[in-house]
């Protein structure tokens, strides 16, 4: 189901119940693109099958998604129109357009040919845990998470959100997992990524290797920044660990076996059940070690 998982922590009120919710998030419902629009943004069902309900509320946490739908529209495609009616223009005119002239251009040949341009839709699931007070987006990009969070907000009024954070560096505590400094429901993977601290592009990826061979280690003692760290937590669920607390490459143990549960909306709310209790436990295990929230 997930992913990726970026925190957030907030503060306000949360509907009490998915029907509250869901009639909340009305207020950003996805509308698809209009003739003119680049992009339209909003929550959709979940469950498609199932209603359209735009929340769904299993093991006390609320299941979220958006749809983003955009335009695709290159730019050769713009140029090449533009430059049709620079030629036009030339030819009425016996002169070339100047630079305001040749913007307006570009914006009429947009206009004309956007319309026409195809679809294409993207999805990013979220999840809200109200009694910890959480927001987990599935997504690697800062840009897609921020445009989630607006659309929460600007559905249900008054939350103050901010990125989840530590009272200790989580850089930390990825050190102490390398050199072999961890509980037992933490054990390493096979990937880690280091950077030089002397130049920001000196990035160093390790995959499918053993993480406990001194060399790796030796990188870290020289002077290497730990940034990101694959680990695997309970037998349960592996992941990359990164320093500011994203979660990707998130995967369950024996996820890629076939099921038997013909039933899609069973499958998801047991997919979802296993989700954020194990990311419920994987918090609080980080909080401990870390001190708490910030």
């Amino acid at each position: 189901m997930f992913r990726n998982v970026r925190w957030f922590q907030f503060e306000g009120a949360w509907p009490e119940s998915e029907a509250e919710l869901s009639t909340a998030l009305k207020a950003s419902e996805f509308k698809p693109c209009g003739p003119l629009t680049e992009r339209s943004n909003g929550f959709e069902p979940v469950v498609p099958d199932a209603g359209d309900s735009l929340a769904r509320r299993v093991n006390g946490a609320d299941l979220l998604r958006m749809r983003t739908q955009s335009r695709i529209l290159p730019h050769a495609a713009v140029n090449e129109e533009l430059e049709a009616r620079v030629d036009a223009f030339h030819r009425k005119t016996g002169e070339a357009p100047n630079g305001r002239e040749k913007r307006k251009l570009k914006l009429e040949a947009r206009d004309e040919l956007l319309p026409k341009s195809l679809l294409k839709s993207d999805r990013i699931y979220g999840y809200v845990d109200p009694r910890e007070k959480l927001i987990g987006i599935d997504t690697a990009s800062e840009a897609n998470a921020e445009r989630f969070l607006r659309r929460l907000t600007s559905a249900v009024p008054g939350l103050s959100i901010r990125p989840l954070a530590f009272r200790q560096p989580v850089e930390q505590l990825l050190g102490k997992f390398l050199f072999g400094d961890s509980p037992r429901q933490f054990e390493l993977g096979d990937e880690c990524r280091l950077q030089d601290l002397t130049n920001s592009r000196g990035i160093v990826r390790c995959t499918n290797v053993d993480l406990t061979d001194q060399s790796i280690r030796n990188h870290v003692t020289d002077g290497m920044r730990l940034t990101h760290l694959g680990l695997q937590y309970d037998n349960v669920m592996q992941f990359v660990l990164a320093m500011d607390a994203v979660v990707s490459k998130l995967k369950f143990v024996g996820e890629d076996e076939d099921s038997d549960d013909h039933d899609p909306i069973a499958r998801l709310d047991a997919e979802f059940v296993l989700l954020t209790g194990t990311l419920r436990n994987l918090l609080a295990d980080l909080k401990k070690l870390l001190e708490g929230f910030a």
